[in-house]
């Protein structure tokens, strides 16, 4: 218990170190702490530090379980279902339509028997790397998500033609009606064919966005484009390393995901690739012991999860700034004036 309080002072007496070293590198790891192995002690890490929690990114569109079952809970679970063991979490921001906590802290209170690193990556180094054209390309075009598939519609194809074109009408008036009462950003409808016998599907596809962003406190250009998890491509050639994945209840099937320009044109195999390639190679696997804590901040670093074998119990909690942001960019934007006088 001495060693926890002793803990908890170092954090008080560092918070705004330990807020600015997240700013400026993406990331902070903490390894070797007590406090934090269970949740009690991870709330007091983050609190004492200064960060500000807010809803999961997802909860207007489905209710991730917390770590404690309790309803309000501000730990949520990570991806940690056995069924989802062999599912390689493709690197990502976090965010859901329109929105994405300012920043996060991922906890471990079991480590997998093996593998289940957490991985990281800076999004300035990734924009760094990439081509140059096709990333003007990319902003010219901006990025645009399919976050859903209902694919439940393979009988109109087997409906009298004369009916098909008023029943898939009427089918996507009202699934978008519903769709978008329940969420907080627009979704717009369209119909496609998929898996690998092609049946007719209705894609919700997010608004266009551009792929970079300034970030709100540096203003470094960052990456924040979730190809690497969001393309159908990108999962389907991961599944030929790590297996298929297993889909095993409704709201898996419906929570697949792709990724197109902004214009819904496709990307290309080769153009995929690139993204792909680019990403691996600024991604760290962090492996993580109980009680380890990766403070990140969601604009400039970029995360995901490996496979694993055995049982996993991560944590995460979701933040919507901190204290001491609002000098943070005052200082910042006196550095640059500072630079171009």
């Amino acid at each position: 218990e001495g060693d926890k309080e002793a803990q908890l002072n170092y954090v008080k007496e560092n918070a705004f170190e330990i807020k600015k070293k997240m700013t400026e590198n993406g990331a902070v790891i903490f390894r070797d702490f007590d406090l934090m192995k269970e949740q009690e002690g991870f709330v007091k890490f983050y609190e004492t530090i200064g960060m500000k929690t807010c809803l999961d990114p997802l909860h207007s569109v489905s209710a991730r379980p917390t770590v404690d079952g309790k309803k309000g809970s501000p730990v949520y679970e990570a991806v940690n279902k056995e069924s989802r063991k062999n599912f390689f979490i493709g690197m990502h921001n976090e965010f859901v339509g329109t929105r994405a906590p300012r920043a996060a802290a991922f906890v471990c209170f079991k480590a997998a028997e093996t593998g289940g690193e957490f991985l990281i990556g800076d999004g300035r180094a990734i924009f760094r790397d990439l081509n140059p054209d096709f990333v003007e390309k990319l902003y010219k075009r901006s990025i645009r998500y399919s976050v859903m598939e209902l694919p439940f519609f393979g009988w109109i194809d087997n409906a009298p033609e004369v009916l098909q074109g008023p029943l898939m009408g009427t089918i996507r008036g009202l699934a978008s009606a519903a769709i978008n009462a329940k969420v907080d950003f627009s979704v717009d409808l369209q119909w496609g064919e998929g898996g690998y016998d092609k049946v007719k599907m209705l894609q919700a596809r997010a608004p266009s966005q551009p792929p970079i962003v300034v970030h709100p406190v540096t203003g470094d250009p960052t990456w924040f484009c979730n190809v690497h998890s969001h393309s159908s491509k990108l999962r389907k050639d991961r599944e030929e390393i790590y297996g298929a994945e297993r889909f095993e209840d409704g709201a898996s099937q419906i929570n697949k995901s792709d990724m197109f320009f902004g214009d819904d044109g496709d990307i290309s195999d080769e153009e995929l690739k690139h993204m792909d390639e680019v990403t691996m190679k600024n991604v760290q696997f962090v492996k993580m012991t109980e009680g380890d804590v990766v403070l990140l901040d969601n604009y400039k670093c970029m995360h995901g999860r490996n496979v694993f074998d055995g049982t996993r119990k991560h944590g995460v909690a979701w933040f919507e700034g901190w204290e001491g942001e609002e000098e943070m960019k005052k200082h910042y934007s006196a550095e640059k004036i500072a630079v171009n006088a």
